[in-house]
């Protein structure tokens, strides 16, 4: 009969390592997870964090929402496009809601949408999954299309979230501009074809 073989010393990670987990936790910490718990009246969505007032408040700051009001439909939401025949998929749920929370949402319509291009994520790799697993032409043919669609959709959604976060400002910066000898720099609006207002 052979040794049972020791068991191996505990791993010391590296600053960079420690750094790294520091701030997983800190960012787990700052907006609690669900879960799906049994109670006499259902299933009721429950907060991961010590005290549920608490955990429900950080979630919903880092939902960018205000309301308290917002906080509970919204969870059943996600947990209804991520259910599977009246089953809840506890980890496709959270994996929806840390989606979210990510893309840091400022108000509840960067919520919505940010939940929103989750979804869309989901139902794209889905469609992704089927084109791969196609063996006739008509289902590869059904398959593409409806992934080409949401990949398209996900584009546009992430161009919305780009354009709603900068209010729709636009900002040029000139970097050099070069007056060769008797011409003028002109600072403002040009307009070609026609003389203008007069104005300096």
């Amino acid at each position: 009969m052979t040794d049972p073989k020791p068991p191996a010393p505990p791993y010391d990670p590296t600053p960079d390592e420690m750094a790294v987990l520091r701030r997983l936790a800190e960012h787990r910490a700052a907006a609690p997870e669900i879960t799906m718990r049994q109670t006499e009246d259902g299933p009721s969505l429950i907060v991961k964090h010590p005290s549920q007032s608490v955990g429900r408040a950080m979630l919903l700051n880092a939902l960018g929402a205000r309301d308290p009001e917002f906080l509970a439909p919204f969870l059943t939401q996600i947990v209804n496009v991520t259910s599977k025949g009246g089953e809840v998929d506890e980890a496709a749920t959270n994996f929806m809601l840390a989606t979210i929370k990510d893309l840091e949402p400022r108000d509840t319509t960067e919520a919505m949408l940010a939940a929103q291009m989750a979804a869309v994520h989901m139902a794209a790799l889905r469609m992704a999954r089927q084109l791969a697993a196609a063996e006739m032409i008509p289902q590869q043919d059904a398959a593409e299309r409806a992934f080409n669609k949401l990949a398209r959709t996900f584009a546009a959604q992430m161009d919305t979230l780009k354009r709603y976060r900068s209010k729709g400002e636009q900002k040029v910066t000139v970097q050099h501009v070069t007056v060769n000898d008797g011409g003028q720099a002109v600072v403002g609006d040009v307009r070609a074809g026609g003389r203008g207002d007069g104005k300096a």
